[in-house]
């Protein structure tokens, strides 16, 4: 049996990064990722977001892959909504998304800082906060 222990931060926007997730409807849709995400073999530490995007801190699996958790969290929630009728029209993410690495000693920091969007993103648009993430990450934007 492997042992591993991968934090991952996750984050992705909502199709056309339109604020469609008003404080109720991301409230309904944090609780059912928080409720959901153990039957789909995925342990969600937090998760939180503002009105065009959410964050999550999440243990990888030895047997899943980023890319595969990610579609699964995109996939399922999406259709929640859809299937709730929480928004007008139909509700889609954004196809792309960023996923890095947190180190053990990091959790607490990140933790904190998806626990207190409504804060940060007083300060800073989710679109800068992207450019920061690219950035700080050496991420670099394909054609």
């Amino acid at each position: 049996m492997p042992y591993t222990k991968t934090w991952m931060h996750l984050t992705w926007p909502t199709k056309q990064q339109g604020p469609l997730l008003a404080k109720e409807v991301r409230q309904q849709l944090c609780m059912y990722i928080k409720e959901n995400a153990p039957s789909k073999g995925i342990h969600l530490d937090c998760v939180n977001g503002e009105d065009d995007h959410i964050h999550l801190l999440v243990l990888l699996g030895a047997s899943m892959t980023v890319n595969k958790m990610v579609e699964v969290l995109k996939g399922d929630s999406a259709f929640w909504i859809n299937k709730q009728r929480l928004v007008k029209g139909k509700f889609e993410w954004h196809e792309e998304y960023f996923a890095v690495s947190v180190s053990e000693s990091g959790v607490g920091a990140v933790r904190s800082y998806i626990n207190n969007q409504a804060l940060h993103h007083r300060k800073k648009t989710f679109r800068d906060e992207c450019l920061e993430f690219m950035s700080r990450y050496g991420f670099k934007k394909s054609m």
